[in-house]
């Protein structure tokens, strides 16, 4: 048996093991002491176990197979899980009573990290069944049996300025002097770190949304349904709201989705365009285009309002555009145009009608009209509201105007025969459009009051008959006026080259006399130039020699005037020189003097500094006492003589001075009379 071993015996009958201990039949038992194992006659020899070794890091989960004590003294049940670490024991050999369900490797959280363990161990060691426990790093761990991660190790949740959490109470607690009841709601915003707790669960994360002043977006409160547009400002969508989807007809969405501007691309809209998803949360917009107009009808507060453009439209929840259908082609058929705004002109549309004349020619006319809307500019003018509005009244004013206008011209072409209309055409169509004035005059525009639509020209771009005899007659004498054209200018063109042969033959004669005139004047030029070149020929030598000896007696005196400039720049280079190496003698010599001077200084200091020294040495040696004994001491000596002489009174003089006695005297004679 080697370390971290052990033997698996089995009774064969009823035997006592080596330890003495009894087992019955059937019985296993394990053998973990090291060294060497001489099974009994009724052991059998299951097999050998390996420990398992146990770090920091690993734990073994084990399981009893049967009730029994353990071999650290706790009473198992049967089923019973239990986990075994390193405080246990390092190396663990399972007992046969155990069984290893699992190796468990240890759960490690950082402090940017946490967890929520499902059904948590308590500490009467079983399992708290459909509870919740919240474990924050930094911390290590094993999951006990029956334990499990909710959602794994999480990362703590770190909000931006612009970030926040929607949460919601799933348990009623108490937070800051608040409670919250099981299934409110409610918002944490950044910047901050949040570890939701036990009683609550995240629902969503949200980011604020930057909005230009010409962006938003549709919130609708999911309490009491309200929807409102949020246009121009950094949002974020709180607990009790949620992003609305605006939802529009189909027609409108292709119109909104499709890059088509409806000004300049008119005439190409019904070409199949490529349409791009709408987010439908954010606000409609729509850019009306310079000199349009858009209707916007408020379904909510059942009022309409007119955009002029160039402005951009940005709808309200309960807005919605005003779908125009215009009639197109030619001949005009309806339903071909869709567009979100009105062009106000001025702009032309081109339509085919056919008229029928007096004579029963029937004829196809290609007209274009030229039109615009007249409305008034002026927001504050009273009529603004409903001028504007009557720019709509007429749903198709394309397909409207170009049937009444259509009406007039065969009423017109039905009253004349073919002649007069082929002769006459444009003033008997312009007559029946625009009508005429009170002079007979023909008017210059048509107005339909209805929806202030002005037709102010009519183009006739072609005339052709429908029926063959018709056309024929009308083929014979296009050709007839195009040979008389083709003969007249014929004679215009053979007239006009003969007037530009003879114009031609006398500017050829003219250049001729003025050719000879300018080789004169040249001939001319040549003989002075001549005569020039020889005089200068002449004088060129004596100019030449004369300039020479300039020269030379200019370079000559250059020369004499650079010397004497040389000679005293030499001059005053020495003398400067000279006077520059007596300076620098004469401030030697004082760097020495000044020198000297300051070593005698520096000396005198030095031995003032060595006898102020010496002085304090000896008195401090001495003592103040013995000094001031030593300057006292001959004055002492006499007047110990004195006292020793017995002598109570004496004068000592130098024997130069004068004294006077007599008052002396007086005085001790007055004494002694007095006593």
């Amino acid at each position: 048996i080697q370390p971290n071993e052990a033997l698996r015996l089995r009774a064969l009958k009823a035997c006592k093991d080596q330890a003495d201990k009894d087992r019955v039949c059937g019985e296993e038992w394990l053998v973990s002491k090291t060294g060497a194992y001489l099974p009994g006659a009724y052991e059998q020899v299951v097999g050998t176990i390996s420990a398992y070794i146990l770090t920091e890091n690993i734990a073994l989960h084990l399981e009893a197979l049967q009730s029994y004590k353990d071999r650290f003294g706790v009473e198992r049940k049967s089923g019973e899980q239990w986990l075994i670490t390193i405080k246990e024991s390092e190396a663990f050999v399972p007992d046969v009573n155990e069984q290893v369900v699992q190796v468990v490797n240890i759960s490690t959280l950082t402090n940017r990290q946490y967890c929520v363990i499902l059904d948590p161990l308590g500490e009467d060691g079983k399992n708290k069944l459909g509870q919740r426990k919240l474990v924050k790093g930094d911390k290590s761990f094993f999951l006990q049996p029956g334990e499990r991660l909710e959602a794994g190790i999480q990362d703590v949740h770190i909000l931006g300025e612009d970030e926040a959490l929607i949460l919601k109470a799933v348990l009623g607690y108490e937070e800051d002097g608040k409670y919250r009841a099981p299934g409110h709601m409610w918002m944490v915003r950044g910047p901050c770190e949040f570890i939701p707790s036990i009683e609550m669960e995240i629902i969503d994360r949200r980011i604020a949304m930057p909005l230009d002043e010409n962006e938003g977006i549709y919130v609708r409160d999911i309490k009491t349904g309200k929807v409102r547009a949020v246009v121009g400002q950094t949002y974020v969508i709180n607990q009790d709201e949620e992003l609305w989807d605006k939802p529009l007809p189909e027609q409108i969405e292709k119109l909104l989705s499709t890059e088509i501007d409806p000004l300049a691309d008119r005439n190409a809209r019904q070409q199949n365009q490529v349409a791009k998803a709408r987010r439908k949360h954010k606000v409609v917009t729509y850019r009306v285009p310079h000199n349009a107009a858009a209707q916007i009808y408020d379904y909510k507060a059942k009022r309409a309002r007119v955009i002029f453009g160039p402005d951009l439209v940005m709808l309200a929840p309960d807005e919605h555009f005003t779908q125009l259908s215009l009639s197109g082609g030619k001949p005009k058929r309806p339903n071909c145009i869709r567009s979100l705004c009105l062009l106000l002109g001025p702009d032309f549309m081109t339509d085919i009608i056919t008229v029928e004349t007096s004579d029963h020619a029937r004829l196809a006319l290609q007209l274009s009209y030229n039109w615009h809307f007249e409305h008034k500019r002026d927001p504050t003018d009273p009529s603004y509201n409903a001028d504007s509005a009557a720019l709509f009244a007429v749903p198709d004013f394309v397909g409207d105007a170009c049937k009444a206008l259509a009406s007039r011209i065969r009423g017109a072409v039905a009253s004349v025969p073919f002649d007069d209309f082929h002769r006459h055409s444009a003033r008997i169509i312009r007559s029946s459009v625009f009508g005429f004035d009170d002079n007979m005059k023909v008017k210059g525009s048509f107005k339909f009051n209805a929806n202030r639509l002005v037709i102010t020209n009519v183009d006739i771009q072609s005339v052709e008959p429908v029926d063959q005899r018709t056309r024929d007659s009308l083929q014979k004498s296009v050709q007839l006026a195009i040979e008389i054209t083709t003969n007249s200018q014929e004679a215009t063109a053979r007239h006009e080259a003969e007037r530009l042969e003879q114009e031609a033959k006398g500017r050829l004669e003219r250049q001729k006399i003025n050719d000879e005139a300018e080789a004169e004047k040249a001939r001319t030029e040549l003989l002075k130039l001549q005569s020039l070149s020889a005089a200068v020929e002449s004088t060129g030598q004596a100019k030449a020699e004369a300039q020479s000896r300039a020269e030379s007696q200019k370079i000559e005196g250059q020369a004499a005037v650079e010397q004497s400039k040389l000679k005293s720049e030499a001059q005053n280079i020495e003398a400067e020189s000279e006077l520059k190496r007596i300076n620098d003698a004469r401030a030697g010599e004082l760097d020495y003097v000044k020198a000297t001077n300051t070593l005698d200084i520096t000396k005198a200091k030095e031995m003032a500094q060595i006898e102020t020294a010496k002085f304090q040495n000896m008195v401090t040696t001495l003592g103040a006492e013995n000094i001031a004994k030593i300057a006292t001491s001959g004055h002492d000596n006499q007047l110990a003589m004195l006292q020793a002489l017995g002598l109570q009174s004496t004068l000592i003089t130098d024997g130069s001075t004068p004294l006077n006695l007599f008052n002396t005297a007086k005085g001790f004679i007055g004494a002694l009379e007095s006593n």
